[in-house]
């Protein structure tokens, strides 16, 4: 994990899908080229978003849960359960950014664009750096719709490459 300075804000993010409290069952899915977190929809998990992150940079699906959330370096700073967060002035951004000084092509403007989402789910956490998010789809929480979005995410990632 990362450490924080001064400078990091957590801020809760507008206009994503809450997700279920209980049980949301987040999956993620990543390759060399895209970066898809689905999970069951608040409030009552009868539906699933599919979300995409446009040029991801890095990602982090673990702990801690919702009951060890307060060991986070950014829980002091607002970081709560069950929440969706993008983290202003990001350290985690910064180290990134500083890792690829000793790359030959090494532009630091690159990194300015970069964002960094929190997802707090029930027994993990989602973290990501990458320079956008968006909700790619929700479908009904049916066997078989979410079969086939998974379906979807797989041949989606597949041909991408």
């Amino acid at each position: 994990m990362y450490t924080i300075d001064d400078l990091d804000r957590v801020t809760v993010l507008a206009g994503i899908p809450a997700h279920s409290v209980g049980a949301p069952m987040p999956l993620v899915l990543a390759d060399d080229a895209r970066l898809l977190l689905s999970y069951e929809v608040a409030p009552d998990g009868h539906e699933v978003a599919l979300l995409g992150f446009a040029r991801s940079r890095a990602h982090y699906f673990g702990a801690p849960n919702d009951e060890a959330l307060k060991g986070h370096p950014l829980a002091a700073r607002g970081l709560v359960p069950y929440g969706v967060f993008e983290i202003l002035s990001s350290s985690w951004i910064r180290l990134l950014e500083r890792m690829n000084r000793v790359h030959h092509l090494h532009d630091k403007r690159g990194f300015e664009r970069l964002r960094h989402f929190i997802f707090t789910f029930h027994d993990n956490t989602f973290e990501c750096v990458a320079e956008n998010v968006t909700v790619v789809e929700r479908v009904a929480n049916e066997p078989a719709e979410v079969q086939e979005l998974f379906k979807r995410m797989i041949e989606r990632s597949t041909s991408a490459s």
